[in-house]
């Protein structure tokens, strides 16, 4: 199996443009995974409610995820996606996979970093993982990674593989992912994106570094962090079935969850 990052840069507001740029990247590369980006198609410095609303778009009708999904019909193959999801009056900052046979599966961000609680409602979906045949793969986005309760829920719910959009600014994320995934025997794809976004009095400068970790906490192969660019590995996903960490060690049975919580009474 085929897996790859997509490392681009994105203008803010310019959801069609991004969106050609991401396929038109994705187009001349082969492989059964792609990972895109947190918010690729919008940009992330937002400035008003207004903003946010005018750029999110529904899940599954609106427009990204039509064209994600006519593009992985095309291709034969999944992607993942970050994008500003619209559902009712609420915004979320969210991902989808998407395949083949359409939506796959759809996940709201569970931990909002920084001004993002300004714009967007804290996910109500939970983590989940989709069974492609091959592998199970779960999502989660960008400042999840810090809390390690994500990546081990989506590794207790099945997933083999991890996508991972970011709009990382902060430089630690790339250095921990190798221990979530060597902490709960999973792939891991995280996907950056580079560029500097200057709204509103506030500017970020996001720091690419995509990268895809093994479940030994391996990085088998890892971006710039100044361009845009894809990087495809092949890769076994069942090696994340073995959960054997030593000679007498099991990552998942040795766990002892009752010792992992108190009553607070």
């Amino acid at each position: 199996m085929k897996l790859a990052y997509v490392q681009m840069n994105c203008e803010f507001g310019e959801i069609e443009k991004n969106l050609k740029k991401a396929s038109d990247m994705m187009s001349a590369y082969n492989a059964d995974l792609f990972v895109l980006p947190e918010l690729f198609n919008s940009g992330y410095v937002f400035t008003s409610h207004e903003e946010v609303r005018g750029l999110a778009e529904t899940i599954p009708a609106g427009q990204t995820c039509q064209i994600l999904v006519d593009l992985a019909k095309k291709k034969k193959c999944y992607i993942a996606a970050g994008l500003a999801e619209k559902n009712g009056d609420e915004c979320y900052n969210s991902a989808v996979l998407v395949g083949p046979q359409g939506m796959c599966l759809h996940y709201q961000k569970t931990h909002l970093f920084s001004d993002e609680k300004k714009w967007f409602k804290p996910g109500t979906t939970g983590f989940g993982v989709f069974d492609i045949g091959s592998c199970k793969i779960g999502l989660m986005v960008c400042f999840d990674w810090i809390f390690p309760e994500s990546a081990r829920t989506l590794a207790l719910f099945g997933a083999d593989i991890i996508c991972h959009p970011t709009n990382l600014v902060m430089p630690y994320c790339q250095k921990a992912m190798t221990t979530r995934t060597l902490e709960n025997g999973v792939f891991a794809v995280t996907a950056n994106r580079i560029g500097t976004e200057n709204r509103g009095g506030t500017e970020l400068t996001f720091t690419g570094g995509s990268q895809i970790v093994d479940p030994r906490g391996t990085v088998l192969i890892h971006a710039a962090y100044g361009s845009e660019e894809i990087g495809v590995v092949e890769i076994d996903p069942l090696r994340a079935r073995d959960k054997i960490i030593a000679q007498k060690n099991d990552l998942f049975g040795d766990r002892r969850p009752a010792m992992y919580y108190r009553d607070s009474n």
